[in-house]
């Protein structure tokens, strides 16, 4: 599938052809759907724009993208949006993630926390049906970077997280420190491992070693399948770096969480998961019968708003137009990194990222709180990092540098 610009005229009409295709509560005599379009005495759809906006008016009939539709089967009154969300997926998994045509699976989650869940949830369950093993059997496997979303499924679905330590500098893997842990699991009667890679941390913006990961299961003998948290970084690092191997090209890859409402500034709540074919049915639910294609995702009903919030950058920018805003951020972010590096500022950047992760001791908390830098732990920090998204213009930059130059802090 090509990934092309579309003119404004094209994008209103291929929208507003979708809503007409699903179905219509106010005009249709539909008894049984519990759903219908958003409040009117609130929500109205007579104001003039959100008549003229494909968005509004999408968040206003509220079309429900419950289950899968990659899959085949799905509910046919809302068929219009949900081929554009199977649009989407198709553009996240081949042209950014370069996957065969038709071979990947996948829906438009509430966000990464839940695109993260799922592929853990899947691959838990492959464990127990495949190979019968007890939850004690199976762990998840991350860096001590990874998102929080991985211990908050380890909670949920009761098997451990191991978090393995990292080089400060580098953020890579501690080879050796993962390679005793990894003999302790399995001393321990561990078999499987739900290994979670990053492509850019949430603090750091650093990128595992997938190839890493992989040799150090096939040495302890483990089973194990590969997802990668591409939360933040699915929707920059394979565009501003073409050469760039986290990809469905990988044959150790299995599947990829993507987080729209981060670098691609849909609505929050916007999250994308995506796995190869014949794996959502690790997550099937058959007791949703009254769901046409049942169901295999964790959110259950969903709002097609979101779907088509991504639908929408997809078509206002194409893939060039994109390439040129990632270029834009990373050619900031190397200014900004050229500006500390006069000051003799410490900090981790990984090569083309936009996040700048700067030593805490080498900023004041005054001027971390006056410019809102994220510290990686609010209690006790060690870090401070600078995310130069789209708002943060190089005049904003040049007030931080300058009341840098003005604080005083021990070195």
């Amino acid at each position: 599938m090509e990934w092309k610009r579309k003119s404004e005229s094209e994008i209103k009409q291929r929208v507003f052809d979708a809503l007409k295709t699903n179905v219509n509560y106010r005009n249709e005599s539909i008894l049984g759907i519990p759903g219908t379009h958003l409040d009117s005495k609130v929500f109205s759809e007579e104001i003039s724009f959100v008549r003229e906006a494909p968005y509004l008016s999408t968040l206003v009939q509220n079309p429900n993208h419950i289950g899968c539709h990659t899959l085949g089967d799905s509910e046919s009154y809302f068929e219009g949006t949900h081929d554009l969300e199977r649009e989407v997926i198709r553009i996240c998994s081949e042209n950014i993630l370069c996957a065969a045509p038709d071979s990947i699976d996948g829906y438009v989650a509430t966000g990464g926390t839940e695109a993260n869940l799922q592929a853990i949830w899947i691959y838990r369950n492959y464990f127990i049906q495949e190979y019968q093993a007890s939850l004690p059997e199976i762990v998840i496997v991350c860096s001590e970077d990874s998102h929080y979303s991985m211990q908050k499924a380890g909670n949920i679905f009761q098997i451990n997280c191991i978090l393995l330590p990292v080089e400060k500098e580098t953020r890579k893997i501690n080879q050796f420190a993962a390679e005793q842990i990894l003999a302790a699991l399995k001393e321990n009667g561990v078999k499987y491992i739900v290994v979670v890679s990053n492509m850019m941390t949430t603090m750091f913006g650093s990128i595992d070693d997938v190839d890493l990961y992989a040799e150090l299961m096939n040495k302890e003998g483990f089973e194990f399948r590969i997802h990668v948290d591409a939360a933040y970084g699915g929707f920059y690092a394979p565009i501003i770096n073409e050469s760039n191997p986290i990809n469905f090209q990988h044959p150790k890859i299995n599947s990829f969480t993507m987080d729209a409402h981060k670098m691609l500034q849909a609505p929050y709540g916007t999250g994308v998961f995506l796995i190869r074919k014949d794996w959502m049915k690790y997550a099937q639910t058959d007791a949703a019968s009254y769901v046409t294609g049942a169901d295999c995702t964790i959110s259950g009903s969903r709002s097609g708003a979101n779907a088509i919030a991504i639908w929408l950058i997809f078509a206002a920018y194409g893939k060039h137009e994109w390439f040129e805003k990632c270029s834009t951020l990373e050619r900031r972010t190397t200014w900004l990194a050229k500006e500390l590096d006069k000051r003799g500022i410490r900090y981790f950047r990984s090569p083309l990222s936009n996040i700048i992760t700067m030593d805490a001791h080498q900023i004041t908390p005054a001027l971390a709180l006056q410019f809102g830098l994220v510290p990686n732990d609010y209690k006790d920090p060690l870090w401070f990092k600078i995310v130069v998204m789209e708002h943060v213009s190089i005049e904003k930059l040049e007030g931080f540098l300058a009341e840098l130059d003005g604080q005083v802090v021990l070195n």
